[in-house]
Protein backbone atom coordinates (compact mmCIF):
# COMPACT_ATOMS: atom_id res chain seq x y z
CA UNK A 1 0.00 0.00 0.00
CA UNK A 2 1.51 3.26 -1.01
CA UNK A 3 1.16 6.80 0.26
CA UNK A 4 0.17 9.61 -2.23
CA UNK A 5 2.13 12.24 -2.19
CA UNK A 6 2.18 15.64 -3.79
CA UNK A 7 4.51 16.90 -6.35
CA UNK A 8 7.41 18.77 -4.83
CA UNK A 9 7.10 22.59 -4.89
CA UNK A 10 3.32 22.38 -4.28
CA UNK A 11 1.93 23.49 -0.72
CA UNK A 12 0.02 20.13 0.75
CA UNK A 13 -3.91 21.28 0.73
CA UNK A 14 -5.62 22.13 3.98
CA UNK A 15 -9.31 21.35 5.33
CA UNK A 16 -9.33 25.12 6.86
CA UNK A 17 -10.25 27.58 4.49
CA UNK A 18 -7.84 30.78 4.54
CA UNK A 19 -9.12 34.07 5.27
CA UNK A 20 -7.03 37.18 3.84
CA UNK A 21 -7.82 40.45 5.67
CA UNK A 22 -8.25 43.45 3.70
CA UNK A 23 -5.47 45.75 3.60
CA UNK A 24 -6.38 49.30 5.37
CA UNK A 25 -7.34 52.03 2.68
CA UNK A 26 -4.66 54.33 2.27
CA UNK A 27 -7.07 57.47 3.70
CA UNK A 28 -7.30 55.24 6.87
CA UNK A 29 -3.16 55.02 6.99
CA UNK A 30 -3.18 59.04 6.43
CA UNK A 31 -5.96 59.45 9.27
CA UNK A 32 -3.87 57.70 12.05
CA UNK A 33 -0.67 59.43 11.07
CA UNK A 34 -2.20 63.03 11.17
CA UNK A 35 -4.60 62.28 14.49
CA UNK A 36 -1.16 60.69 16.32
CA UNK A 37 -3.09 57.14 17.17
CA UNK A 38 -0.29 55.66 18.89
CA UNK A 39 0.64 51.57 19.60
CA UNK A 40 -2.11 52.02 22.52
CA UNK A 41 -5.34 53.06 20.45
CA UNK A 42 -5.27 56.47 22.06
CA UNK A 43 -5.20 59.57 19.74
CA UNK A 44 -3.27 62.47 20.31
CA UNK A 45 -6.60 64.67 21.37
CA UNK A 46 -7.26 61.68 23.61
CA UNK A 47 -3.75 61.92 25.50
CA UNK A 48 -3.77 65.90 25.41
CA UNK A 49 -7.08 65.36 27.14
CA UNK A 50 -5.85 63.33 29.66
CA UNK A 51 -2.57 65.25 30.59
CA UNK A 52 -5.06 68.34 31.17
CA UNK A 53 -7.25 65.90 33.08
CA UNK A 54 -4.05 65.20 35.33
CA UNK A 55 -3.21 68.91 36.00
CA UNK A 56 -6.71 70.06 36.75
CA UNK A 57 -7.05 67.29 39.41
CA UNK A 58 -3.59 68.15 41.10
CA UNK A 59 -4.73 71.38 40.78
CA UNK A 60 -8.10 70.76 42.48
CA UNK A 61 -6.38 68.93 45.40
CA UNK A 62 -3.81 71.09 45.73
CA UNK A 63 -6.37 74.01 46.25
CA UNK A 64 -8.41 71.80 48.84
CA UNK A 65 -5.33 70.84 51.11
CA UNK A 66 -3.82 73.75 51.45
CA UNK A 67 -6.24 75.07 53.87
CA UNK A 68 -5.60 71.95 56.04
CA UNK A 69 -1.96 72.42 56.00
CA UNK A 70 -2.20 75.77 56.86
CA UNK A 71 -4.28 75.36 60.08
CA UNK A 72 -1.79 72.39 60.77
CA UNK A 73 0.74 74.82 60.58
CA UNK A 74 -0.50 77.56 62.42
CA UNK A 75 -1.49 75.16 65.28
CA UNK A 76 2.53 74.51 65.58
CA UNK A 77 3.70 78.09 64.83
CA UNK A 78 4.80 81.11 67.71
CA UNK A 79 2.19 83.71 68.13
CA UNK A 80 4.02 86.79 66.63
CA UNK A 81 4.68 84.72 63.21
CA UNK A 82 0.79 83.78 63.25
CA UNK A 83 0.03 87.36 63.59
CA UNK A 84 2.50 88.58 61.31
CA UNK A 85 0.76 86.30 58.51
CA UNK A 86 4.42 84.93 57.83
CA UNK A 87 3.25 81.33 58.24
CA UNK A 88 1.91 79.71 55.16
CA UNK A 89 2.63 75.15 55.06
CA UNK A 90 5.27 74.95 57.41
CA UNK A 91 5.11 76.33 60.94
CA UNK A 92 7.41 79.36 61.78
CA UNK A 93 9.00 79.21 65.63
CA UNK A 94 7.52 75.96 66.43
CA UNK A 95 5.63 76.28 69.65
CA UNK A 96 3.70 73.83 71.01
CA UNK A 97 2.23 75.85 74.24
CA UNK A 98 -1.36 75.56 73.36
CA UNK A 99 -1.17 71.56 72.95
CA UNK A 100 0.57 71.66 76.27
CA UNK A 101 -1.73 73.83 78.31
CA UNK A 102 -4.74 71.89 76.32
CA UNK A 103 -3.39 68.17 77.08
CA UNK A 104 -2.71 68.68 80.79
CA UNK A 105 -5.93 69.87 81.86
CA UNK A 106 -7.81 67.10 83.27
CA UNK A 107 -11.25 68.14 81.90
CA UNK A 108 -9.80 68.58 78.37
CA UNK A 109 -9.56 64.51 78.57
CA UNK A 110 -13.24 64.20 80.40
CA UNK A 111 -14.74 66.18 77.66
CA UNK A 112 -13.15 63.85 75.31
CA UNK A 113 -14.30 60.76 76.57
CA UNK A 114 -17.81 62.09 77.05
CA UNK A 115 -17.68 63.04 72.99
CA UNK A 116 -16.52 59.35 72.04
CA UNK A 117 -19.59 58.06 74.32
CA UNK A 118 -22.20 60.65 72.81
CA UNK A 119 -21.00 59.65 69.54
CA UNK A 120 -21.03 56.33 69.76
CA UNK A 121 -24.21 55.75 71.39
CA UNK A 122 -25.77 58.77 69.17
CA UNK A 123 -24.71 57.00 66.02
CA UNK A 124 -26.11 53.19 67.29
CA UNK A 125 -29.39 54.45 67.98
CA UNK A 126 -29.85 56.96 64.83
CA UNK A 127 -28.29 53.84 62.70
CA UNK A 128 -31.07 51.53 64.24
CA UNK A 129 -33.88 53.86 63.85
CA UNK A 130 -32.73 55.19 60.31
CA UNK A 131 -32.51 51.33 58.95
CA UNK A 132 -35.73 50.45 60.76
CA UNK A 133 -38.15 53.25 59.13
CA UNK A 134 -36.15 53.35 55.55
CA UNK A 135 -36.90 49.77 55.05
CA UNK A 136 -40.38 50.24 56.08
CA UNK A 137 -40.66 52.98 53.56
CA UNK A 138 -39.04 51.22 51.34
CA UNK A 139 -42.33 48.62 51.19
CA UNK A 140 -44.52 50.06 48.17
CA UNK A 141 -47.38 47.75 49.53
CA UNK A 142 -47.33 49.77 52.78
CA UNK A 143 -50.81 51.13 54.03
CA UNK A 144 -50.00 54.34 55.33
CA UNK A 145 -46.78 54.54 53.35
CA UNK A 146 -47.15 58.09 51.60
CA UNK A 147 -48.40 59.88 55.28
CA UNK A 148 -45.19 58.54 57.02
CA UNK A 149 -43.01 59.70 54.21
CA UNK A 150 -44.87 63.15 54.27
CA UNK A 151 -44.22 63.36 58.16
CA UNK A 152 -40.45 62.53 57.74
CA UNK A 153 -40.14 64.67 55.18
CA UNK A 154 -42.49 67.83 56.52
CA UNK A 155 -39.94 68.24 59.80
CA UNK A 156 -36.74 68.85 57.07
CA UNK A 157 -38.92 72.22 57.13
CA UNK A 158 -40.68 72.85 59.78
CA UNK A 159 -39.54 72.25 63.21
CA UNK A 160 -41.00 72.95 66.58
CA UNK A 161 -38.38 76.20 67.46
CA UNK A 162 -35.56 76.38 70.33
CA UNK A 163 -37.65 77.61 73.14
CA UNK A 164 -39.95 74.59 72.22
CA UNK A 165 -37.37 72.32 72.73
CA UNK A 166 -36.04 73.44 75.45
CA UNK A 167 -39.27 73.27 77.16
CA UNK A 168 -39.79 69.66 76.01
CA UNK A 169 -36.31 68.21 77.20
CA UNK A 170 -36.34 69.85 80.55
CA UNK A 171 -40.07 68.63 81.30
CA UNK A 172 -38.92 65.17 80.53
CA UNK A 173 -36.12 65.61 82.90
CA UNK A 174 -33.55 65.32 79.90
CA UNK A 175 -31.72 67.89 80.72
CA UNK A 176 -27.63 67.42 81.98
CA UNK A 177 -28.42 63.87 80.63
CA UNK A 178 -26.80 61.68 77.45
CA UNK A 179 -30.62 61.35 76.01
CA UNK A 180 -30.51 65.58 75.53
CA UNK A 181 -28.15 64.90 72.87
CA UNK A 182 -28.61 61.53 71.78
CA UNK A 183 -32.67 61.82 70.95
CA UNK A 184 -33.12 64.61 69.51
CA UNK A 185 -31.10 64.08 66.68
CA UNK A 186 -31.90 60.70 66.12
CA UNK A 187 -32.97 60.31 62.83
CA UNK A 188 -31.72 62.60 59.82
CA UNK A 189 -34.30 63.11 57.13
CA UNK A 190 -31.59 63.02 54.41
CA UNK A 191 -30.26 59.75 55.56
CA UNK A 192 -33.60 58.09 55.67
CA UNK A 193 -34.29 58.99 52.18
CA UNK A 194 -30.81 57.78 50.90
CA UNK A 195 -31.38 54.55 52.74
CA UNK A 196 -34.99 54.24 51.51
CA UNK A 197 -33.76 54.48 47.87
CA UNK A 198 -31.30 52.27 48.84
CA UNK A 199 -33.58 49.67 49.88
CA UNK A 200 -35.76 49.93 47.30
CA UNK A 201 -33.47 48.84 44.30
CA UNK A 202 -32.53 45.77 45.84
CA UNK A 203 -33.73 42.94 44.01
CA UNK A 204 -37.58 41.95 45.26
CA UNK A 205 -36.71 38.08 44.51
CA UNK A 206 -34.31 37.88 47.26
CA UNK A 207 -36.63 38.90 49.90
CA UNK A 208 -39.04 36.58 48.31
CA UNK A 209 -37.04 33.78 48.37
CA UNK A 210 -35.89 34.28 51.72
CA UNK A 211 -39.82 33.95 53.07
CA UNK A 212 -40.07 30.20 50.94
CA UNK A 213 -37.39 29.48 53.51
CA UNK A 214 -39.07 30.36 56.35
CA UNK A 215 -37.79 34.02 57.02
CA UNK A 216 -40.26 36.34 58.59
CA UNK A 217 -39.88 40.19 58.49
CA UNK A 218 -37.13 40.55 61.21
CA UNK A 219 -34.69 37.69 59.89
CA UNK A 220 -34.83 38.70 56.21
CA UNK A 221 -33.73 42.39 57.56
CA UNK A 222 -30.91 41.19 59.34
CA UNK A 223 -29.88 37.97 57.13
CA UNK A 224 -30.79 38.88 54.06
CA UNK A 225 -31.23 42.54 53.59
CA UNK A 226 -27.94 44.25 55.94
CA UNK A 227 -25.56 42.22 54.33
CA UNK A 228 -26.21 43.24 50.95
CA UNK A 229 -26.30 47.33 52.37
CA UNK A 230 -22.88 47.32 53.83
CA UNK A 231 -21.93 50.53 51.35
CA UNK A 232 -24.86 52.52 52.72
CA UNK A 233 -24.69 51.78 56.61
CA UNK A 234 -21.01 52.33 56.20
CA UNK A 235 -21.83 55.83 54.52
CA UNK A 236 -24.62 56.63 57.37
CA UNK A 237 -22.33 55.59 60.03
CA UNK A 238 -19.75 58.26 58.75
CA UNK A 239 -22.41 60.93 58.23
CA UNK A 240 -23.85 60.47 62.00
CA UNK A 241 -20.73 59.71 63.43
CA UNK A 242 -19.10 63.37 62.27
CA UNK A 243 -22.57 65.11 63.26
CA UNK A 244 -22.60 64.25 66.17
CA UNK A 245 -18.85 64.81 66.98
CA UNK A 246 -18.91 67.90 66.18
CA UNK A 247 -22.18 69.10 67.34
CA UNK A 248 -21.30 71.34 70.57
CA UNK A 249 -24.77 73.39 70.33
CA UNK A 250 -27.07 70.69 72.50
CA UNK A 251 -24.64 70.24 75.05
CA UNK A 252 -24.41 74.05 75.40
CA UNK A 253 -28.02 74.01 75.83
CA UNK A 254 -28.65 71.20 78.02
CA UNK A 255 -26.01 70.74 80.16
CA UNK A 256 -25.11 73.30 82.69
CA UNK A 257 -22.39 70.81 84.21
CA UNK A 258 -18.98 71.19 82.68
CA UNK A 259 -17.56 67.34 83.11
CA UNK A 260 -20.42 66.48 81.06
CA UNK A 261 -19.46 68.78 78.37
CA UNK A 262 -18.28 67.31 74.81
CA UNK A 263 -14.83 68.38 73.68
CA UNK A 264 -16.25 71.14 71.50
CA UNK A 265 -17.78 72.61 73.99
CA UNK A 266 -14.65 72.62 76.43
CA UNK A 267 -12.54 73.99 73.37
CA UNK A 268 -15.34 76.40 72.61
CA UNK A 269 -15.18 77.82 76.00
CA UNK A 270 -11.56 77.58 75.90
CA UNK A 271 -11.51 79.90 72.64
CA UNK A 272 -13.92 82.79 74.12
CA UNK A 273 -11.35 82.58 77.58
CA UNK A 274 -8.70 83.47 75.51
CA UNK A 275 -9.86 86.43 73.31
CA UNK A 276 -11.41 87.60 76.72
CA UNK A 277 -8.04 87.27 78.17
CA UNK A 278 -6.50 88.50 75.23
CA UNK A 279 -8.42 92.29 75.38
CA UNK A 280 -7.35 92.76 79.36
CA UNK A 281 -3.77 92.63 78.21
CA UNK A 282 -2.69 89.03 79.76
CA UNK A 283 0.70 87.35 79.40
CA UNK A 284 2.84 85.99 77.34
CA UNK A 285 1.42 82.62 77.04
CA UNK A 286 -2.33 83.29 77.05
CA UNK A 287 -1.46 85.67 74.01
CA UNK A 288 0.53 82.34 72.36
CA UNK A 289 -3.03 80.66 73.28
CA UNK A 290 -5.08 82.81 71.90
CA UNK A 291 -3.14 83.28 68.41
CA UNK A 292 -3.34 79.51 67.73
CA UNK A 293 -6.09 78.05 69.66
CA UNK A 294 -8.44 77.79 66.83
CA UNK A 295 -6.11 76.07 64.50
CA UNK A 296 -5.34 73.71 67.53
CA UNK A 297 -8.85 73.11 68.05
CA UNK A 298 -9.39 71.91 64.70
CA UNK A 299 -6.73 70.34 64.63
CA UNK A 300 -7.79 68.38 67.93
CA UNK A 301 -11.59 68.02 66.25
CA UNK A 302 -10.78 66.63 63.11
CA UNK A 303 -8.21 64.00 64.23
CA UNK A 304 -10.15 60.98 65.47
CA UNK A 305 -12.61 61.69 62.26
CA UNK A 306 -9.96 61.58 59.79
CA UNK A 307 -7.96 58.28 61.07
CA UNK A 308 -11.16 56.24 60.62
CA UNK A 309 -12.22 57.93 57.08
CA UNK A 310 -9.73 55.80 55.65
CA UNK A 311 -11.46 52.77 56.86
CA UNK A 312 -14.68 53.09 55.34
CA UNK A 313 -14.04 55.50 52.28
CA UNK A 314 -14.26 52.69 49.77
CA UNK A 315 -18.35 52.71 51.09
CA UNK A 316 -18.31 56.23 50.55
CA UNK A 317 -19.19 56.72 47.41
CA UNK A 318 -20.43 53.89 46.65
CA UNK A 319 -23.57 54.01 49.47
CA UNK A 320 -24.36 57.50 48.47
CA UNK A 321 -24.89 56.83 44.49
CA UNK A 322 -26.50 53.47 45.35
CA UNK A 323 -28.99 55.40 47.47
CA UNK A 324 -29.71 57.92 45.14
CA UNK A 325 -29.42 57.08 41.59
CA UNK A 326 -32.75 55.14 40.15
CA UNK A 327 -31.98 52.59 37.45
Amino acid sequence: MTSRTEPTGRPAPSDKPTVTLPAAPESERRRRRRTGAGSAGQTRGERAFAVVNYVVLLGVVAVTLYPFLNILAQSFSDESAIRAGRVNLLPVGFNTTTYQLVMQDSLFWTNYKNTVVYTVVATAIAMVLTTCYAYVLSKRHLRGRSLLIGIAVFTMFFNGGLIPNYVLISSLGLRNTLWAIVLPNAISVFNLLVMKAFFENLPAELEEAAQIDGLNTYSTLLRVVLPLSKAVIATMVLFYAVSFWNSWFQAFLYMDRSELFPVTVYLRNLIAGASTATSAGAGADVAQVAANIQSVTMVLTILPIVCVYPFIQRYFVSGVMLGSVKG
